[in-house]
């Protein structure tokens, strides 16, 4: 799956191009009104890979999560496209405002890509989300952590009922993560 090795490329280029817009709204140089073009441009074709690669990888992992991450994922999915689209299009209008050498046009641009750039990083939270919290993988590492703390735990206890208390607490305590989504 190439989309774990891709998607940090769609959330930090939209922060550099954010980063050389607002460099050159209090510079309004030429080379920097380039620079934020261009990189705008590059953030949106990682941006377009990005969906691309997480369109392929989403059918490889839905069965893996859990019944809320099966619907964050497709939320993710949906909201992928969507932040695709809009920074190609405020590509789109930041290289003409640009090559028209119009600076209100460009700052349309600037605006709408801050405004990318911020959904894009909520975009991340919650495919991190959709990983971490809701994939069997790592719920199983968490229930493994579980039994492994409490199974210390249970060794430091003598009496049968005690350990048998720390096991069941153990239980719940698992039972509990399952509930939680």
């Amino acid at each position: 799956m190439l989309h774990p090795a891709t998607v940090h490329f769609a959330i930090v280029l939209p922060i550099v191009a954010s980063v050389f817009s607002l460099i050159y709204i209090f510079t309004r140089s030429e080379s920097m009104s380039k620079l934020s073009s261009r990189t705008t441009l590059i953030a949106a074709v990682a941006m377009i890979v990005v969906w691309y690669t997480g369109n392929q990888a989403g059918p490889h992992i839905f069965d893996y999560l859990s019944a809320a991450g099966k619907q964050e994922l497709l939320g993710h999915k949906q909201l992928g496209l969507y932040l695709a689209i809009a920074i190609s299009i405020v590509a789109i209008i930041k290289i003409l405002g640009c090559k028209m050498k119009k600076f209100a046009v460009e700052l349309l641009a600037i605006l709408l890509l801050f405004g990318v750039t911020g959904t894009t990083l909520l975009q991340g939270k919650h495919g991190g989300e959709i990983v971490y919290e809701h994939g069997m993988p790592f719920q199983a590492f968490k229930i493994k952590n579980t039994l492994k703390g409490l199974s210390a735990d249970a060794d430091e206890v003598e009496d049968a009922d005690e350990k048998l208390e720390v096991y069941e607490d153990a239980i719940d305590e698992i039972v509990g993560m399952d509930e939680q989504e």
